[in-house]
């Protein structure tokens, strides 16, 4: 019998068990279903997004953690990890331009990553997205895989992502007469290489390390906790454990104990550059503006006629092809990941025995998720992408734009964390 310290209890090691077969038990289902479908790069991306959720739920990554906790708490160990998983992308993403575009050609860029256009109303989206997110208690990544943990205040802040997408959609007018049609589109490979761009991306990050490290210092915040320091009996003096300890302690670290947040980074970092050789950063705003363009249709045949709203390939996917994908069973290519992240995340809650249906004490946190998630999905279709695609993987593509929307994000969360006090 393992001690809490040491190798994991194998009371704790039959409730993964049980968790585990209730996890695979929905997935294997599903992956029977997608092998029928005959299409490997549709397989292939429900796969990347089992692992981008059950990643995220290990970890207990979320952006809206990242940027809410340097304002609330003067704390940035989440912000860490999302710097460690943008310093990894970085260099992968760069390989694949590189394989994809030999060439940097002066006003042609690679449609494959997220160079957006850089304006007025990208700073804007990242102000709004934040303050969204903050008031949601999760961005929409964050989101997706806490409905795969039961939290049913996400279901409705997924609604107001939906919301937020319909009034965007009867303003982009406004927005491209105003900001959009004349926004650049700047990438640093273009006046500097793909090392230039490459280095001088790495070097930014570095500095916004720096500045985690004064920001925490200027609260007086411990810095530490960035990797688990082993506990007595996974290494250090002692007896040594035997085999079936070591095991219990491994599996233990993997499946039921919580991911140092910077590993968390690092691996979804990699697996986002992955995805890039293989098919497209990883984002879910045009995924989930398809299906509510689906809804809205749908509304249109069964109850009342509804205006049309601007598609898609108007607005966000003239910007960035990327965003348009083929469609299998109903459902695009990018749909895969999204889906993948909520069932990733209840499979890895399953074998932790995490897993619960949790409804909110205050009813006004309902409210509270549906405000949060308009103003995401407002700011999320405004930037052409949320903190995945307009920050996560822009900035790894080593375009300006991803820099201009984390402005925005710490604006809004600045705001939203002031908010939270008062709301108390």
């Amino acid at each position: 019998m393992g001690s809490a310290t040491g190798t994991v209890p194998r009371q704790a090691l039959g409730l993964a068990r049980r968790g585990l077969l209730a996890g695979l038990a929905i997935t294997g289902a599903i992956v029977v279903f997608f092998l029928f479908s005959g299409h490997p790069k549709w397989q292939l991306l429900w796969a990347f997004g089992l692992l981008f959720g059950y990643i995220l739920q290990r970890g207990r990554f979320c952006f809206a953690s990242a940027f809410r906790d340097l304002f609330l708490m003067g704390e940035s160990r989440v912000m860490r990890g999302v710097l460690a998983g943008m310093a990894v992308a970085t260099p992968l993403f760069t390989v694949a331009m590189v394989l994809l575009h030999p060439t940097p050609l002066p006003g042609r860029y690679p449609p494959e990553v997220n160079v957006l256009p850089l304006g007025p109303h990208t700073f804007l989206a990242g102000v709004l997205f934040a303050l969204g997110m903050t008031l949601a208690g999760g961005c929409i990544s964050g989101t997706l895989y806490r409905i795969g943990e039961g939290y049913t205040a996400s279901l409705v802040a997924l609604l107001g992502v939906f919301i937020g997408f319909v009034l965007l959609a009867f303003t982009w007018g406004f927005w491209w007469q105003t900001s959009v049609a004349y926004a650049p589109l700047v990438w640093f490979p273009q006046p500097l290489g793909y090392t230039g761009g490459m280095l001088l991306t790495l070097g930014l990050l570095g500095l916004a390390l720096l500045g985690l490290l004064w920001w925490e210092h200027r609260h007086r915040t411990p810095r530490g906790g960035v990797w688990a320091v082993p506990s007595e009996g996974e290494g250090g003096q002692g007896t040594p454990p035997t085999l079936g300890g070591q095991v219990r302690t491994l599996l233990g670290a993997v499946f039921l104990r919580p991911w140092p947040v910077v590993v968390a980074g690092a691996a979804l970092g990699f697996l986002n550059g992955v995805l890039l050789l293989l098919h497209r950063p990883w984002g879910v705003t045009g995924p989930l503006y398809g299906w509510m363009e689906a809804v809205w249709g749908r509304l249109g045949v069964f109850l009342v006629p509804l205006p049309p709203l601007m598609g898609l390939d108007q607005f966000g996917g003239a910007c960035n092809p990327a965003l348009a994908a083929p469609r299998v069973f109903g459902l695009a290519h990018n749909d895969m990941v999204v889906l993948g992240v909520v069932a990733g995340s209840f499979t890895a809650a399953a074998i932790a025995g995490e897993f619960k249906v949790r409804v909110p004490r205050q009813r006004r946190r309902y409210l509270q998720s549906l405000v949060g998630g308009v103003l995401m999905g407002y700011g999320a279709a405004l930037a052409l992408g949320c903190t995945l695609g307009a920050f996560f993987s822009a900035i790894p593509s080593l375009a300006l734009n991803g820099w201009l929307f984390a402005f925005g994000l710490l604006g809004g969360s600045f705001l939203g964390a002031r908010i939270l006090r008062k709301l108390g």
